[in-house]
């Protein structure tokens, strides 16, 4: 469907539209929190027994994401010392890959079994689609790092990364899209980066971004979309498809496992339908997770925990942060919305209403670990945790330019329409209001109970459910605090048990984190929208310690 994925240029009558949409998440966020604080004032029974109803649907909320969080983390576990470049080279030769890839028995590694009947079943689904890839040595990586002002300590340990792939360097395009206003000492870094490692890789270049573009708004999308623009230049100059090229944009502080592309090529030769296919890793923080407020390391935990929660439903997820996808549709959907803030998440409604609908995200149960939001001091850092959370609620910009497309399409199900729209608009209310709800409302209805109220059955039973409610609650605390343990990289500090301890007694500041680091920056980013104030790109600030 031709569909201009843009709050700019519209007709008056699609413009008003977009504004309705713009104001409703932001205006329903606000009725939600500020009709319970009425209720709770004024009708305290009524809004008890709505806060009790809001807590039970939290508290399975969180057990189903508990019981698919563990699952998730054990598919991780499973696949992290799978072979995949073996698993490649074998596609290479289907034919004779799947005679020898019969149904095997691992008696001393429950994990490789398990990951060998997930392999077969997909070679499965492969040979019946009879839509079979390119060869490995036919395949391209094409890697884009946008720059503004990060400096050599950032990127090199990245580019370092992925110059140690076991899948060959010699088949990977290295993009450093730089900014044209980044700063003398920055470009220079990008210069003598590309320097060092042109030899290595297939090609590694720099792209110039022009500071000033009709149309345009200082986002990274722009940035990368120029470079992308330039590489695919490039690639129709060594003639090589662009079917066979995976595009990757990563954030410049992004450092890959070396198992990292091989795994990458392996879900994209797997994937039958790979032209109209996002591919998803699990981003991890751990580049300086230790050295950073322990505020901090809980809020990037749980946000790696979102991620492992989401990919167990590839039907509902989008895509985040740095992922990739083919080049192909990339090119198709004319390249990343040059006007949008959100752009990790726009590509993907954009590519699915381009497509009407036939376009996936394919959930990778590897990891990519990044740089989790720091400054110079504690106080710094909690700016830069806030907005960079507010910058990832900004996201909602998507929803009305979603709407207006289903809206629209009549090749998209209707089902799928609803069912989409409603997971996007529930998922931003969610997100603005549960913080609020779950920490200070809730309370509320006891605080200002009346004599009718304080002496009705109600009155005395909801302590009991709210205790009961968080007790359960608490239970799924204590597994997220296992599995961070087990997540969180090795350290060369001293006596690393301690920080581990106190780690876990950290994640005693969940109530604070939901309401300041979660419900306040998103609902702050919804009322933003709402009153049509729209946000700058802000560039994360990250500091590695020396």
């Amino acid at each position: 469907m031709k569909f201009h994925y843009s709050k700019e240029n519209l007709k008056p009558a699609q413009a008003r539209l977009q504004r309705f949409l713009e104001i409703l998440p932001g205006a329903c966020s606000w009725s939600v929190l500020l009709g319970l604080i009425f209720l709770s004032i004024f009708f305290p029974f009524g809004a008890a027994i709505l806060i009790v109803a809001f807590y039970l649907s939290w508290i399975m909320r969180v057990l189903y994401s508990t019981f698919f969080l563990v699952l998730s983390y054990l598919q991780l576990s499973i696949e992290s010392n799978t072979d995949w470049m073996r698993r490649i080279q074998g596609i290479d030769h289907l034919p004779v890959y799947l005679k020898e890839s019969t149904p095997k028995k691992f008696s001393n590694n429950w994990h490789q079994g398990i990951s060998h009947k997930i392999h077969l079943r997909q070679l499965d689904g492969l040979q019946t689609s009879k839509n079979l890839p390119p060869k490995s040595k036919e395949i391209y990586h094409l890697v884009i790092f946008p720059v503004i002002k990060e400096g050599r300590d950032i990127l090199e340990p990245a580019i370092e990364a992925i110059s140690r792939q076991y899948f060959p360097p010699q088949q990977m395009v290295i993009v450093f899209a730089l900014e044209e206003r980044a700063l003398p000492p920055v470009q220079n870094a990008v210069n003598e980066l590309q320097k060092k490692y042109k030899k290595i890789f297939f090609e590694c270049i720099t792209v110039v971004h022009p500071a000033i573009v009709l149309g345009e708004a200082r986002v990274k999308g722009a940035n990368a979309t120029c470079a992308a623009r330039q590489a695919a230049a490039f690639f129709q100059d060594k003639k090589i498809p662009f079917e066979n090229v995976i595009i990757s944009c990563f954030d410049a502080d992004t450092v890959v496992s070396p198992n990292y592309f091989a795994c990458l090529t392996y879900h994209f030769m797997v994937c039958p339908d790979r032209q109209r296919a996002s591919f998803q890793p699990i981003p991890v923080y751990h580049n300086n997770i230790w050295n950073v407020p322990g505020f901090a390391r809980v809020v990037e935990t749980g946000s790696s925990f979102y991620q492992l929660i989401e990919s167990t439903n590839p039907e509902k997820l989008v895509t985040f942060s740095s992922h990739s996808m083919s080049f192909k549709a990339l090119v198709d959907v004319d390249y990343w919305p040059v006007d949008m803030i959100s752009d990790d998440s726009a590509i993907f409604w954009k590519a699915y209403i381009h497509y009407d609908g036939q376009y996936q995200v394919i959930p990778m149960y590897v990891t990519l670990s990044m740089d989790v939001a720091s400054a110079n001091n504690w106080w710094q850092t909690a700016k830069s945790v806030y907005k960079q959370k507010q910058r990832w609620a900004w996201g909602v910009e998507n929803f009305p330019i979603v709407m207006r497309a289903f809206l629209k399409s009549k090749k998209i199900p209707l089902y799928e329409r609803l069912r989409l729209g409603f997971k996007l608009f529930e998922g931003h209310l969610s997100w603005a209001t549960s913080g609020f709800i779950l920490s200070i409302i809730g309370w509320l209805p006891i605080i200002f109970a009346r004599r009718e109220f304080a002496a009705s059955v109600v009155y005395y039973n909801v302590p009991n459910i709210t205790n009961t409610i968080f007790a359960l609650g608490f239970f799924a605390i204590c597994i997220t605090i296992i599995l961070s343990l087990s997540l969180l990289p090795k350290t060369k500090i001293r006596y690393r048990w301690l920080f581990k301890i106190g780690h876990a007694f950290e994640w005693l500041m969940v109530p604070c984190i939901l309401v300041l680091f979660s419900a306040l920056p998103a609902l702050h980013a919804q009322t933003r929208l709402m009153l049509g104030r729209y946000l700058e790109f802000w560039v994360t600030d990250k500091h590695r310690a020396k």
